[in-house]
């Protein structure tokens, strides 16, 4: 298990527990986080888990894949940090990963 800081769009902060080898997405909906819906279960067709990456976390990340940028640019809110949870699989080196969720997907 490892910790994951979910910072919601009135700046609050929720600390989590999420499996290693899980999604990022999935941890979001485990721990009923507003904001992700992930309305293809984790296939990131839909673009319904778009999060934005906390600065400090970006460069550790590896790079959205082609499907995912593809994905990220057909939404309102792409910004250069802008991720799917879904596409985010965790494991330790993740461990303390702050990201910032919209009030909405929609």
């Amino acid at each position: 298990m490892i910790n994951i800081t979910f910072i919601d769009h009135l700046q609050q902060a929720t600390r989590v527990q999420a499996d290693v080898g899980a999604s990022l997405m999935q941890a979001a909906v485990d721990n009923n986080m507003a904001g992700v819906v992930g309305e293809c279960g984790g296939f990131g067709s839909c673009a319904t888990c778009v999060c934005q990456v906390d600065a400090s976390w970006v460069d550790r990340l590896p790079p959205p894949e082609a499907m995912e940028s593809a994905m990220l640019e057909s939404v309102a809110a792409d910004l250069p940090n802008s991720r799917l949870c879904c596409q985010i699989t965790l494991n330790a080196d993740l461990a303390g990963l702050t990201v910032h969720l919209p009030e909405s997907q929609y």
